[in-house]
């Protein structure tokens, strides 16, 4: 460096120095010198100072539990959360350096004292205090800097240069979160969003860390018809791509992937051979994550001595024994004794489960939970399964379509005690694993802690897009409303449907072939699921959405049906109100999902919003004055739904469209699936139009803050549960609970392994 480079810097960092002095002594005067920051209203990916946050409240639940119960929920707990940290690295290259820098800063000082030592040493106000303490918390709440929701970057609602600010006030960790901050490109990694960071995805157009920073959609693909071919399951693995020629490929061009199988066991497992004839190689490694997956495995297997029964003991050995050899046999084994496991009172499933991030649509993040059974809500659950059987039958593809025998699962709600996991669902129905499903069973749960944060406070809100009187109604009853919708989406959406396939190469299908007529054809069908294939491996990229709106269409093709409404306590008006608000609440669901839309790629960023998005397209080309979409004089623009129509326009259109929906899904029917999805959710122009109004209303996402499971004081004693506030500063105590450690050398290790692959291009 030359001498007047010398001098320029210095004199570079003088004028930063006066700046912030500046700051500390007057705020107005800041304003004309401060580095400029888009606000939330000027850019989607910030999140704003005002996002709300709840509580996920089970304390209730949890208290009425035995001192055995108690401490198989403490060590099933610590498993999900042991895994948790897995999600970073799948979330993206800097989740994980981001995470250990926030775990740094709030080990070395409580926000309370971090946010008066950077308003001390650098003028940092509160207002960008705060943007650094909200954006902690939504880091925390996604599992990395993604949200779970929708897959757009999050971004702070503060400079780089004040977020480094608040970064140098931590004292004595100033020396190692700095480090940290290197390796963040000096903080460009958490403010980038070029063409390639600003969503996930494949590169180039975003990124993704389910696949090494070099790996394209054909990458994936290629390597997928291998997994088809070999009838090997997806879910707990990523792929990394490197040249065969271990350098730049120039002595013939060719690839070597390696397909990294997570399990605390490492080491090669099969040696690299021929992929077809692309001249590629591939190989399967284990060891990903393998200090998470030894955590998580030694957690159930603690859990398990004090299991309530024989079957929950085999399910937590399968779990554990999946977890550290990588066999995805060991955790469908898990699964069926899981299945078989009726009506525990602490329930949990843990593992590598929906692949909704995965932008193939295959691989699935980790997720795990552990909950208590809402007992009295749960009979509720029961009686809806004891009339399912004859609740099928009004499925509009009819019994041909329909599974041979109806597989009685358990449907409970629960009441959340930790989910380790990128965000929380409202039901699952799981396993995801479709020769279990079809033929052994499944189960169906209700998340009902979660349903209460998420519509406690709506109650007399004003609702944006809906007319004064529906905007009452609407907030009054669309928490018992989407009940019921969950209900119906999880147990005869999820649960319904049958796959025709062949068992055994040569063998006989499992339905009449020459019996069997195509609704739309007339015809014999003439496809099905061939041996090892799988909804999943068939139905790549779109399966999810596909799969999540025809469970919708289920929802509300069936919300209209008394039984179902008396089951949930519903009769006379209000269950009349139900519907209507349910069908209300899926028009506007899908007007909102403009937000998820992503124009100059063409693409969606969020499955259940595409579905929903869908599901609008169809209620409006139902026409018959079904539903319109009214914008008035002032710019103020309205869902408008005719109650009236909704049995005699809009059920009938539903119908019609999820005929189609599971007719392609039964008969393996790629081709007609992915015209029709891309049909309904392709976005016309008119529809294009409405996004700008979508985002000018948007609203932020309510985080949810987690409980956590102490261990206990003293050997005999019961585990405690700690709750926190339902603030920032609450998700980042929950945090620091959860994870107490200020330097995490595990995950450190585990990102400088995949740094090079993961390096953004």
């Amino acid at each position: 460096m030359s001498g007047a480079d010398e001098l320029h810097n210095r004199v570079i960092a003088n004028l930063l120095d006066q700046v912030d002095a500046l700051q500390a002594r007057n705020a107005t005067l800041l304003g004309a010198l401060a580095e400029p920051v888009q606000t939330p209203a000027e850019n989607a990916h910030v999140v704003p100072n005002e996002a709300p946050f709840a509580l996920l409240q089970c304390k209730t639940a949890f208290d009425a539990l035995s001192t055995e119960e108690k401490l198989y929920t403490f060590h099933l707990s610590e498993a999900c959360w042991a895994g948790a940290k897995i999600c970073l690295l799948q979330c993206s290259y800097e989740a994980p350096l981001i995470f250990m820098l926030l775990q740094r800063l709030f080990a070395a000082q409580s926000p309370a004292q971090l946010g008066a030592a950077a308003a001390a040493t650098a003028g940092v106000s509160a207002e960008e205090f705060r943007a650094f303490l909200v954006y902690a918390a939504a880091f925390y709440s996604n599992m990395g800097n993604y949200r779970s929701f929708g897959d757009d970057k999050i971004l702070p609602a503060l400079s780089a240069r004040r977020f480094k600010a608040v970064v140098d006030a931590s004292g004595a960790a100033a020396a190692p979160c700095n480090e940290l901050w290197r390796l963040l490109d000096n903080g460009n990694l958490i403010y980038a969003t070029g063409p390639n960071r600003a969503e996930l995805g494949f590169a180039p157009e975003a990124c993704t860390a389910y696949y090494s920073a070099n790996c394209t959609r054909a990458d994936a693909e290629a390597v997928q018809e291998w997994l088809n071919d070999a009838g090997l399951e997806g879910y707990n693995n990523r792929l990394f791509k490197t040249d065969a020629a271990g350098g730049d490929g120039s002595s013939d061009g060719g690839v070597a992937y390696t397909l990294r199988l997570a399990s605390a066991e490492t080491g090669v497992q099969t040696a690299a051979f021929p992929l077809g004839e692309t001249g590629a190689t591939l190989e399967i490694a284990k060891g990903d994550y393998a200090p998470f997956m030894a955590k998580a495995a030694a957690a159930l297997e603690a859990a398990a001595v004090h299991a309530a029964n024989d079957e929950q003991r085999a399910m937590l050995a399968k779990y554990a024994s999946s977890f550290r050899t990588g066999s995805m046999d060991e955790h469908k084994d898990a699964s069926r004794h899981w299945i078989r496991d009726k009506g525990p009172v602490v329930e949990s499933y843990i593992g590598f489960i929906e692949s909704y991030r995965d932008p193939f649509g295959v691989r699935g993040e980790w997720e795990g939970f552990c909950a208590v059974v809402n007992k009295e809500m749960s009979a509720k659950f029961g009686a809806l399964v004891d009339g399912a059987e004859e609740m099928l039958k009004l499925m509009p593809w009819g019994p041909t379509f329909e599974k041979d025998k109806f597989l009685r699962p358990d449907f409970t709600s629960l009441e959340v005690v930790a989910f380790g996991s990128s965000g929380v669902p409202a039901g699952i129905n799981i396993p995801n694993y479709d020769d279990i499903r079809q033929d052994e069973g499944f189960k169906n749960v209700s998340l009902g802690n979660v349903l209460q944060a998420a519509y406690s406070g709506k109650k007399g809100a004003a609702m944006s897009f809906l007319r004064a009187a529906d905007s009452a109604l609407f907030s009054e009853l669309v928490g018992p409303a989407f009940e019921v919708q969950v209900g119906l989406h999880e147990l005869l959406g999820h649960g319904s449907g049958k796959l025709f396939r062949k068992n055994e190469a040569g063998g006989e299908p499992n339905f009449d072939a020459a019996a069997t007529l195509d609704p739309e054809t007339g015809k014999p069908v003439t496809k099905w699921y061939l041996p090892g294939q799988t909804w999943d491996s068939q139905f790549p990229e779109f399966g999810s959405s596909y799969e999540e709106c025809r469970a919708e269409c289920v929802g509300i093709y069936l919300s209209p049906n008394k039984r179902v409404l008396e089951i949930f306590g519903h009769t006379g008006q209000e269950a009349a109100d139900i519907t209507y608000i349910n069908w209300l609440n899926m028009a506007r669901a899908g007007l909102l999902g403009l937000e998820y839309f992503r124009p100059a790629q063409m693409t969606w960023g969020q499955a259940h919003m595409r579905a929903r998005f869908a599901i609008l397209r169809v209620m409006l080309e139902a026409g018959g004055g079904l539903l319109s979409l009214t914008k008035e004089a002032g710019g103020e623009m309205f869902v408008d739904l005719d109650r009236s129509k909704i049995e005699s326009v809009g059920v009938p259109a539903v119908g019609a469209f999820l005929t189609k929906l599971q007719v392609y899904k039964s008969t393996a029917d790629y081709g007609r699936a992915k015209a029709l999805y891309e049909r309904y959710t392709s976005v016309p122009a008119e529809l294009l139009a409405l996004r700008a109004v979508v985002l000018a209303k948007k609203k932020p996402r309510q985080m949810l803050v987690q409980c956590h499971v102490a261990p206990p004081a003293a050997p005999g004693a019961a585990p405690v549960l700690v709750e926190f506030e339902a603030s920032a500063e609450g998700m980042v105590a929950s945090m620091r609970a959860r994870f107490p450690e200020a330097h995490d050398a595990e995950l450190m290790a585990l990102w400088q392994a995949d740094r090079q692959a993961m390096q953004p291009l």
